[in-house]
């Protein structure tokens, strides 16, 4: 066991609230469960795996939930999916300085939260208009976020969710929904990068324990998404999660301040 006790149970509590606020909005919590392990775990590739496997147990729940309430659009879902599944696994694949991994992530964060903050502020909630976009926009965006997610090691709902809001692709419900499909398919297919790269390393007793927690403050969370948050309430929590971890990621981890 790498942690005691108490260490475990703190974080375990930290996880549990994550898990809470960003599946509310259709996020798994990949991007603040990766700054939290950075604290305690020497690994890099433990931090990897084990976010990614939360990821995994929070938006499984998700999407079932968006589901079973008609928010998922699978035909409409697709074009995202077929191109980011392969390149997040090329992604995942990559060996990036810790550094460079999280000045990746950090700014990332922050240029979609931004974005999302102002469209959020400057249109009212009766403009949450859908627009239509050639199907090639669709493939490209899965393609690049693909590819991101699989690099930084999470399922990419976080960056793919603040542009598609701004595009005003769709309802803000459907866009969460989507997101949490994304992050489900894409950090599958992170996993199995870092399976065949070798890279997958996962303490069982830490992980066993952080697991517990997502899936309780994920099943909270989706919960409190589908029965009291409005449209652009979704929105404005989102944009706030985001850029906050993007600024504590960028400055924490990727510039060491």
């Amino acid at each position: 066991m790498l942690l005691t006790i108490p260490e475990l149970l703190l974080l375990m509590g930290g996880f549990l609230v994550i898990a809470t606020l960003y599946s509310s909005v259709g996020f798994g919590g990949g991007s603040s469960y990766l700054a939290l392990l950075a604290l305690v775990f020497v690994s890099f590739f433990a931090i990897r795996s084990i976010a990614l496997i939360c990821n995994l147990v929070v938006v499984f729940g998700s999407t079932y939930l968006y589901w079973k309430n008609g928010h998922l659009d699978f035909k409409k879902f697709l074009p995202f999916i077929v191109t980011s599944i392969p390149l997040a696994f090329i992604g995942a694949r990559f060996r990036l300085q810790e550094s460079t991994f999280f000045s990746i992530l950090g700014a990332s964060l922050i240029v979609s939260a931004l974005a999302l903050i102002y469209q959020t502020v400057s249109l009212k909630k009766s403009q949450e208009v859908n627009q239509n976009y050639p199907i090639y926009v669709t493939y490209l965006l899965g393609a690049a976020i693909g590819l991101l997610s699989g690099l930084v090691g999470i399922g990419g709902g976080i960056f793919l969710a603040p542009i598609l809001n701004h595009m005003k692709w769709d309802k803000s419900i459907k866009i969460a929904a989507l997101a949490s499909f994304f992050i489900l398919v894409n950090s599958v297919s992170g996993i199995g990068g870092l399976l065949t790269k070798g890279t997958f390393e996962l303490p069982w007793i830490e992980a066993a324990g952080l697991i517990v927690a997502v899936f309780i403050g994920g099943q909270i969370g989706i919960r409190l998404s589908l029965s009291k948050l409005t449209g652009n309430g979704i929105k404005v929590v989102t944009a706030i999660l985001v850029l906050f971890v993007g600024v504590r990621v960028l400055l924490v981890n990727g510039l060491q301040m």
